[in-house]
């Protein structure tokens, strides 16, 4: 009996806590906001080292990101990255096949590993494009 009323309380608090989380994941930035986020964060971070040339560096940074940044353009830049990750996908994967049909097994091995690369940077470029597109709750 014990069990249960322990098994009911840890799932009223997880029922009770997820709210709190999904609202927490809500409030992260993207886009622009995003990066101004990142380049205020290592700018407080080198005042409080008292890194003055960093420093400087990020407040140029900042300011040319206030300027010029569009959420369009940061968009349409990481489109582009996962389009060029792609076609590196596939031209690794034309040169396993090509390997496989010469049945060479150190160079399929080779060309195994260099695919599961480009698949991984693949899936990081897309992870990107996820965190860059503008939430629906922005407008």
């Amino acid at each position: 009996m014990k069990f249960l009323s322990s098994l009911f309380a840890f799932t009223a608090c997880g029922f009770l806590a997820a709210p709190v989380f999904a609202a927490e994941q809500a409030s992260e930035p993207s886009g622009c906001a995003a990066k101004r986020q990142d380049i205020t964060t290592q700018l407080e971070n080198a005042k409080a080292a008292g890194n003055t040339n960093r420093q400087a560096g990020l407040e140029k940074a900042l300011s040319e990101v206030t300027a010029n940044c569009t959420d369009a353009d940061l968009l349409k830049q990481q489109e582009q990255k996962v389009l060029d990750a792609k076609r590196e996908v596939s031209r690794r994967q034309a040169d396993l096949n090509k390997a496989m049909s010469k049945g060479d097994p150190e160079k399929i091995d080779k060309r195994k590993d260099k695919l599961a690369e480009s698949r991984k940077e693949l899936q990081e470029e897309q992870e990107k494009l996820e965190n860059v597109k503008p939430d629906e709750d922005d407008d």
